[in-house]
């Protein structure tokens, strides 16, 4: 039988674990379940029906939609036949879906429960559309295939592309390999990091969007682990409290979903005791929510994770030992690297710093992504000799705990969402009132940071703030639409006319030691 411990892809596992424990629960969504030996067998027939669709290893698939079952059986077939899955998140606006599509050349787009309009909205967009098939002809093509005989695709080809900010305002496409989605799996058990190592019978919670890494990346977590994957369609509190009572060990929670998790008055009669470990990301988690969390679930390990769509997700970890309910110094910090990984700080030359220098943090991990989509210019500054350039200006302590400080690039996280100025603020340009506008994240209590808008007047011209979020909502996702407008006279400029965010940032910010939140 083969060893786990020398896997690196879809096919791999699903054969292994098909073979192993072939009655074991492998996806759960609501009243419907596969086995490992049934999704063996479905994602062949998946492949059958990418066949049928003129679909050849390479090719880009999307799907439009909320979390589902259906979902990873067409994301797990994607990564053993080589076509490239691109879920798109389902509530961008039309035009943003039909950017994506138009950039991926995508021959089918799949879509969700209640999606079909939106993807005819952004499908009307284009000159030359993908095919569009609803979940449920999806579910019938599949159910109606014989299962196809194929050549698993090889461990370093694209199976996967995602979505991120671009420095453009456009977002780019983060190109993954099956190694990419499982190299730091063998090094993290060899290393013996309990939160590495899965036991029997263990079940993670799928709620995070599976446009992001933290949603499909827990598909891939759960299938190199052989664990029992639970899908929900989307994150609400009374939703995790479900999938906890139903036998959920793991998730990965952003801090603010956390807090509205342990604050819902359903979380006193919760039973935790089955709950080994609460993973989040996206920002550090508050103090005073670290105490109310390890109250509310008082047998799991916290695990801080940092990464990032271009690393596969995490390369840094605070593990539970660091994390103290006094409140430490380390508790700043996005942890250290995880086994397998490097990191360094460097300037802007591209030498490595000495320790507690703020510089730019890199990353050298089997874990980094192959490239940006169609971009080798981008390719090539983010990935220099085969270091990973974050953007996140950062130091390193004695012990090799990175400490964040700001972002390089003027990215806002909003709810564990990415928002990038630039895109806000072109669709607030075309307001007929509008002359210049600058987009900046201000600190916020719930979603750690809101999208704030410093706009100025044409002349002759008077602002009305509702009207200019009302004018953005129709043009973007709602967590990119400004939570607040600030009219200004004038925006503030360098002696060669960039703008100076920090300047704009400095006042909401003051007080805090960093610039993120």
């Amino acid at each position: 039988m083969d060893d786990p411990s020398t896997m690196s892809s879809f096919d791999e596992y699903i054969r292994h674990w098909a073979a192993i424990k072939p009655d074991a629960v492998a996806l759960e969504e609501g009243d419907e379940r596969a086995t490992f030996a049934e999704l063996d067998r479905r994602t062949a027939q998946v492949v059958a029906l990418y066949r049928q669709l003129g679909v050849s290893p390479g090719d880009r698939i999307a799907w439009l939609g909320k979390n589902s079952k259906l979902y990873f059986e067409l994301f797990y077939a994607a990564g053993r036949y080589g076509a490239v899955m691109v879920p798109i998140g389902w509530r961008l606006a039309a035009p943003e879906v039909a950017y994506i599509l138009a950039d991926t050349g995508a021959k089918v787009l799949f879509t969700g429960a209640g999606l079909g309009e939106a993807a005819e909205k952004a499908c009307a967009e284009l000159a030359d559309p993908p095919k569009l098939l609803g979940c449920d002809r999806v579910r019938a093509a599949i159910d109606a295939a014989d299962p196809a005989d194929f050549t698993p695709v090889a461990p370093d080809e694209a199976v996967l592309q995602l979505y991120t900010s671009g420095t453009t305002g456009n977002p780019k496409g983060a190109v993954l390999s099956n190694r990419n989605l499982f190299a730091l799996r063998q090094p993290g058990e060899r290393a013996g990091l309990d939160w590495a190592v899965w036991e029997e019978d263990e079940a993670i919670l799928i709620a995070m969007p599976c446009a992001h890494i933290g949603g499909t990346g827990l598909g891939v977590m759960a299938m190199g682990g052989g664990a029992r994957a639970i899908v929900q369609s989307e994150f609400t509190p009374e939703g995790v409290l479900e999938a906890f009572e139903q036998g959920a060990t793991r998730m990965f929670i952003v801090p603010a979903a956390l807090q509205m998790v342990v604050q819902h008055p359903r979380a006193k009669t919760t039973d935790f005791s089955a709950v080994k470990y609460v993973f989040y990301g996206a920002a550090p988690i508050p103090l005073d929510l670290l105490r109310e969390a390890v109250r509310t679930i008082p047998n799991a390990g916290f695990v801080q994770c940092y990464g990032m769509t271009e690393t596969t997700g995490t390369v840094a970890v605070l593990p539970p030992g660091d994390h103290d309910l006094a409140g430490n110094e380390r508790m700043r910090s996005a942890g250290h690297a995880v086994p397998g990984t490097q990191l360094k700080i460097v300037g802007e030359d591209g030498a490595e710093l000495p320790r507690g220098q703020v510089g730019e943090l890199a990353v050298k991990s089997p874990s980094n992504m192959l490239g940006y989509w169609n971009l080798p210019q981008a390719t090539r500054e983010a990935l220099q000799d085969g270091w990973m350039h974050t953007g996140d200006a950062a130091y390193m302590d004695e012990d090799g705990y990175v400490f964040i400080q700001d972002r390089i690039k003027d990215m806002i996280i909003s709810g564990g969402e990415n928002v990038y100025p630039a895109q806000v603020e072109s669709a607030i340009y075309g307001h007929p009132a509008v002359a210049e506008v600058a987009v900046i994240g201000v600190p916020d209590d719930h979603w750690g940071e809101a999208v704030k808008a410093c706009v100025v007047a044409k002349p002759g011209e008077e602002i009305d703030p509702e009207a200019i979020i009302a004018w953005t909502r129709e043009r973007l996702a709602g967590f990119k639409v400004p939570k607040s407008i600030k009219v200004i006279a004038a925006l503030p400029r360098n002696q060669s006319g960039k703008i100076l965010r920090r300047e704009l940032r400095a006042p909401y910010w003051e007080g805090r030691e960093r610039q993120v939140n």
